[in-house]
């Protein structure tokens, strides 16, 4: 197994101003070779400081990170050889000269001065990529999406062994996203990288990651397939992660027609069907449009559930359904 790894940490601790609670806690972590990693946790749940652990940019209080087998040394103190293989892309374009054009900051990627292998590896940085038209334009100037095509396509150039990237999409408009997702899953596999990315947003990992980590309060809480993470959780926390879904106590759920002799009940939107029929008990209470489908909050007896509702302007607020689960997931200590 050893052999297919790149990247492995040994019980790694890093804290910040003596708190406990801050930073990351005894994280031991195999990171494949050649695969997506995605990490979410909520916020301040340590994501982006074990991201800084993993490049070498910040070295843990106690633990050990291995690159190759072999500790990876500090990153700011001493740069080194093997931080060329590592590249680690931040929120701020940090660094990106700002002033300069597209051209020139990814030509900045290369160490190889050779006019020719130059242009022809610029040339095929922005093709990948889709910016070739933006050869002559000033980074600065550029949307979140273009920058981060840019960022990318600088630090990919001289071909890293892993790619960090730390809330990659979080300026990115929702329109350019999923194009940007899938660009940098087709983009990174064919060219054999590691990639490991950093995210609050689960949904922008569940089609793009291998392995799926989730992070609670600076540890590890679970971590697997993203399909079988999402639809067999084993944690109440990672489904409310990953998940749109309503989290109902027994009592409630009994109100919704589940019984369950544990302390937490989940329900995911999309396993709620709504209609109407002979016994419509439940009051749409509220609609929020997503787009290409809806999600509407019923209510009974005091009970909230969330529904997925693909049949857009089909209810409005105030009409009277009947609910029907499909699936629901059950969390905590079994009653007595």
């Amino acid at each position: 197994m050893k052999d297919e790894l790149i990247i492995e940490t040994i019980n790694i601790t890093k804290n910040f101003f003596g708190n406990k609670s801050s930073g990351v806690n005894n994280i031991t972590l195999f990171i494949p070779r050649g695969k997506i990693t995605g990490i979410v946790g909520e916020s301040g749940s340590g994501k982006t400081t074990l991201l800084n652990l993993l490049s070498g940019k910040m070295v843990p209080d106690s633990g050990d990170v291995f690159f190759h087998q072999e500790l990876l040394p500090d990153r700011e103190n001493a740069r080194q050889e093997v931080h060329r293989h590592i590249k680690f892309l931040t929120q701020d374009h940090y660094e990106m000269d700002l002033n300069a054009t597209v051209w020139e900051n990814v030509k900045a990627g290369l160490s190889d001065k050779d006019l020719h292998y130059e242009t022809k590896k610029v040339t095929e940085a922005l093709s990948s990529w889709s910016i070739q038209h933006l050869h002559d334009q000033i980074f600065s100037k550029l949307s979140g999406g273009e920058k981060q095509r840019v960022t990318i396509a600088k630090a990919l150039i001289s071909t890293p062994e892993v790619l960090l990237l730390d809330e990659p999409f979080n300026q990115v408009d929702a329109r350019f996203r999923e194009g940007l997702q899938q660009d940098i899953r087709t983009i990174v596999t064919k060219m054999g990288i590691t990639a490991i990315l950093v995210s609050h947003d689960p949904a922008e990992l569940l089609s793009m990651a291998d392995q799926l980590i989730v992070i609670k309060e600076g540890e590890i809480v679970e971590s697997g397939n993203p399909f079988e993470l999402y639809e067999e959780p084993k944690l109440l926390y990672t489904a409310l992660i990953l998940a749109s879904c309503t989290q109902l106590s027994p009592a409630q759920a009994r109100v919704c027609g589940i019984t369950s002799r544990r302390g937490s009940v989940v329900v995911y939107a999309e396993d709620v069907k709504v209609s109407k029929g002979i016994a419509n008990s439940w009051l749409i209470s509220r609609i929020f449009f997503k787009g290409i489908y809806e999600e509407l909050i019923v209510e009974y007896k005091q009970v909230s559930v969330r529904v997925l509702n693909m049949a857009k302007g089909k209810y409005k607020v105030g009409d009277k359904v009947s609910i029907s689960i499909r699936k629901y997931h059950e969390f905590g200590k079994w009653a007595r």
